[in-house]
């Protein structure tokens, strides 16, 4: 199995696509003001928006990036205008990353793992 596309949902697709150009996505789907797609720069993955009236009521979704130049990317993105909540920090579970929220509150952690994001020294066969 692969992960296709994540879709998430946004009171305003038109700013939100603005957010995620910024990131660095790049749109392949155009259906403003309801729906764009983003591609992933790397891997097959897509990432959608859809316009909704009200968000969801719930929390705990969290979008996931990585990113080899993680501190370049991240001082590019500040001298954009985004804001992080967290900086790049080297985690214990030895991961480096940084977190900031979208335009809709989803929280998104800009990371780099390398190859322990599926071979950590703790994996188990």
């Amino acid at each position: 199995m692969d992960l296709n596309q994540i879709t998430i949902p946004s009171l305003d697709v038109v700013k939100a696509s603005e957010f995620y150009k910024i990131l660095g996505l790049r749109l392949i789907v155009d259906a403003l003001p309801r729906y764009v797609r983003f591609e992933c720069t790397k891997g097959n993955s897509t990432f959608s928006i859809h316009e909704v009236e009200e968000l969801p009521k719930i929390s705990g979704i969290t979008l996931y990036f990585e990113n080899e130049n993680l501190d370049e990317l991240v001082k590019g993105l500040q001298q954009n205008g985004i804001v992080f909540k967290q900086l790049p920090e080297d985690k214990p579970w030895l991961w480096r990353e940084a977190h900031l929220n979208d335009l809709d509150g989803n929280h998104i952690i800009l990371y780099h793992a390398g190859k322990n994001r599926k071979n950590p020294p703790w994996r188990i066969d």
